[in-house]
């Protein structure tokens, strides 16, 4: 496999990949003065030396992932921890990453380039969009729909069948129990929108 981006969020999922029984094919990234990471060398990508190997895009910011996703033709694999719970009956989509501790239930549907961070739960039913992170120890309960780009903060909790809409923030530690309109920064228990996301930055 190969990892786009050499950041501390690439470690982990380097490491997960590892711990899965992969292997690191390479490490790129843009910033030439990174040299290494985690003992394997980073390099700057050449699509003409790693074109036919699988990829997944190591970087934990979400519009930075779908903007090089859009500007490189690669082909993409999936990193899933070995301690993840995944139900059978879920769909999980290209260049997703699921950490250790995660636990996705009975017909979720994840989609690609998505990050189900460090012990995250999402429940039965729901529907994660393109681009999403889903940050450790979230919480989507039943029937949740988290539209595309759309970032639900560390330890955020959202109750059964609610919709946020896309490029979206809810805060750590929010608590979601209405629907969410897109382009909504979101805080607090019960969560209040705040703030909006401007569609440049996504």
């Amino acid at each position: 496999m190969i990892f786009y981006g050499a950041s501390g969020h690439a470690k982990v999922v380097i490491e997960a990949w590892i711990a899965s029984g992969g292997k690191v094919t390479a490490i790129v990234d843009d910033n030439e003065k990174i040299k290494q990471l985690l003992d394997f060398p980073v390099q700057q990508y050449e699509a003409s030396k790693l074109a036919n190997q699988p990829m997944v895009i190591s970087i934990g910011h979400n519009a930075t992932r779908k903007r090089l996703v859009q500007s490189i033709q690669q082909q993409y694999g999936k990193v899933i921890h070995p301690h993840s719970i995944i139900s059978k009956s879920t769909t999980i989509g290209e260049g997703t990453v699921i950490m250790a501790g995660a636990i996705i239930n009975a017909d979720s549907e994840i989609g690609n380039h998505v990050i189900i961070n460090t012990s995250a739960i999402v429940e039965h039913d729901c529907l994660v969009g393109d681009y999403a992170h889903i940050s450790p120890n979230a919480t989507l309960c039943g029937g949740v729909v988290v539209g595309k780009g759309t970032q639900v903060g560390a330890g955020a909790t959202v109750i059964p069948g609610i919709t946020i809409g896309k490029w979206c923030i809810m805060g750590a530690g929010s608590v979601i129990t209405q629907n969410v309109p897109d382009f909504s920064v979101v805080v607090g228990v019960p969560g209040k929108v705040v703030g909006i996301v401007k569609e440049s930055q996504a």
